[in-house]
């Protein structure tokens, strides 16, 4: 279909809930979301793409045809295209890497020797599955503190049929392991230890521990004192890990707490899980910079909590979600609990959404490059001007005081950072007073005449010219580019009452802000600065160069000597020219002073 065809039909769909599905030439499926309102929300991709954003655009671009589902509810759609997403995978949406859903531990008392392992589902095979877990690590942890406990085998052997064919492994000579492969090991024993494995994971601590200290007891009472030595070990282990409450602790936390931060390139969606006000694990996903911050948590917490199949009972975002309430329900529907959702505005919990969001903005930072950074900037800027990202940026100010050595400079950023080799610097000419826009006039055509001629150092053309000044410099900066045949984006520098650049303004008088965003802020900001920096050194190296050295050149009897002498004493020009004769006379013969005093009060009287 083309663009036309697929705003006519998108035009023709209902005002109805539903989930749209965008498809390419090749039918594959690129995109899906859902709506409140079908023909609202669809219609919006086949306005005018440059409103879009440059992954929508492209998205757009992409699009042969779709179709859509209406459904009975907002509800339904929420469920549909949750479900529609786990089965296509679109290109387009935000995705999860990781789905493989908590993980469980599996023991199956039924087999001859038992063995718990680590598996990412439960099934239904008559195992019992505990758990789930926050995370791989953690289910490692727990299964390998009650292995130790209990000195259950954790090698690779498998039983009953290597029972006895093997001398026992490092395990049982580090006392890590009972030595279940040696033949005077009775299965009946093992399968004990097993029940005994199971109540823990049951979190049934003081049941083992009372069964195996009346096991002690028993084996002391026969005077089989190393058994009951062995015994008292396990038990001290037992009591321990039950101080610990490692399996409650670590089971399922109760509060899920939600944290988000984006840099200038990437974004993090950060999953702190709590039990009892105790920080438990964190999950994170790091994903590209994303066009909606609302969109993409919504969509990242239905995928995350359907993936694992159970959700918490309270989950504290970080800022509203549109379908927050829909969410809920949909927990309820598929984990049987309803999961409440909260942004909290007092108390603990908003310290704990902020440190979920520092976690979020660590991890973001954390894999975040400079160049990167710097790529993503300009492309931000790029498309808050509607243009290409400027790689060469070229900025120009004016520097003069009361009209006199009149001076303008030219910095260069290229990708984001000063090129010094290519700064310049113009003394203007041919103005007697102060006149800022045929300044600037004069100092853009006299550069661009340089391009024009493709001169040494001026031949490169720039993405983003920078004014310093409103509209009426970026006009006259506009109109020296015509006079010479030539086009080039122009933006004039608009300043806040700390002479800090709060916006850019075309030559048409739209301004366009800056200050609301930080990296752009800092960016144009340090333009701003460096450009003004490298002006106004060129202005005072030219005015103190008239001041210390033209003005008392021209006086006769005073050389270089007589001259360094009156600055050292009087500090100034201007102290020198106020001082009397016989000051002038205690530091320079009588007719050398004369001079200089006449020089500066030619008017007045001796």
């Amino acid at each position: 279909m083309t663009f036309p065809e697929l705003k006519e039909k998108a035009l023709t769909l209902p005002y109805a809930p539903g989930v749209y599905i965008m498809r390419d030439k090749s039918d594959k499926v690129i995109y899906v979301g859902k709506a409140k309102k079908l023909k609202n929300r669809v219609s919006q991709y086949f306005q005018e793409t440059t409103s879009h954003s440059p992954k929508t655009r492209i998205m757009v671009s992409h699009i042969h045809h779709f179709d859509v589902i209406v459904a009975a509810s907002e509800f339904e759609a929420l469920v549909l295209e949750c479900s529609l997403i786990k089965r296509y995978l679109p290109k387009y949406n935000i995705l999860l890497k990781d789905d493989k859903g908590y993980p469980y531990l599996r023991l199956n008392m039924k087999d001859i020797y038992p063995r718990i392992t680590l598996v990412n589902k439960i099934a239904d095979d008559g195992a019992e599955y505990f758990g789930p877990y926050g995370s791989r690590t953690v289910t490692h942890e727990v299964m390998e503190a009650i292995r130790l406990t209990l000195k259950l085998p954790g090698c690779s052997k498998q039983f009953p049929r290597d029972v006895g064919k093997e001398r026992p492994c490092l395990n049982y000579h580090m006392n890590q392991c009972a030595g279940w492969c040696q033949a005077n090991k009775p299965c009946s024993d093992y399968r004990i230890a097993m029940e005994q494995a199971r109540q823990l994971l049951l979190g049934n601590y003081k049941t083992v521990a009372d069964e195996i200290r009346d096991q002690m007891l028993t084996a002391a009472e026969n005077l089989e004192f190393e058994l009951a030595a062995g015994l008292r070990d396990r038990l001290n282990a037992v009591e321990n890990l039950g101080k610990k409450q490692l399996v409650t602790a670590l089971s399922l936390a109760d509060t899920d707490v939600i944290g988000y931060a984006e840099t200038e390139a990437k974004a993090c969606f950060a999953v702190l899980h709590f039990s009892g006000g105790n920080l438990l694990d964190k999950d994170y996903e790091i994903l590209p910079l994303p066009d909606d911050r609302q969109e993409a948590v919504s969509s990242l917490l239905k995928q995350y909590y359907l993936s694992r199949g159970l959700a918490p009972k309270l989950v504290l975002l970080p800022f509203e979600l549109e379908d927050g309430e829909l969410f809920s329900q949909l927990m309820e529907q598929q984990f049987g609990r309803k999961s409440r959702l909260r942004i909290p505005q007092r108390g603990d919990n908003v310290r704990l959404v902020e440190l979920a969001n520092k976690n979020a903005a660590e991890e973001a930072e954390r894999v975040t490059g400079r160049e990167e950074r710097i790529s993503a900037v300009l492309t931000q800027l790029g498309k808050m001007l509607a243009l290409e990202p400027p790689r060469r940026i070229e900025s120009f100010d004016i520097s003069n005081i009361s009209g006199t050595d009149i001076v303008a400079s030219m910095v260069v950023f290229q990708d984001g950072k000063p090129r010094k080799s290519d700064y310049k610097r113009f003394k203007l000419e041919g103005l007697k007073n102060q006149d800022d826009y045929a300044s600037m006039h004069q100092v853009v055509k006299r550069r661009f005449a340089h391009y024009k001629e493709a001169d040494k150092g001026f031949a490169e053309a720039p993405d983003l010219l920078l004014i310093d000044g409103g509209v009426a410099h970026a006009c006259k900066a506009v109109e020296a580019l015509q006079e010479l045949g030539l086009a080039f984006p122009v933006f004039g520098m608009v300043k806040d009452d700390r002479h800090r650049t709060r916006a850019l303004v075309t030559p048409e008088g739209k301004e366009i802000r800056i200050d609301n965003n930080q990296a752009i802020f800092s960016l144009i900001g340090n333009i701003q600065e460096e450009t003004h920096r490298f002006a106004i050194t060129y202005h005072r190296q030219l005015r103190s160069k008239r001041l210390r050295y033209s003005e008392l050149d021209s006086i006769p009897g005073i050389g270089p000597k007589r001259k360094q002498e009156l600055l050292k004493q009087f500090k100034s020009l201007t102290a020198i020219g106020q001082a009397t004769l016989p000051e002038l006379e205690r530091i320079l013969p009588r007719d050398a002073a004369a001079a200089v005093y006449h020089h500066f009060n030619h008017n007045g009287e001796d």
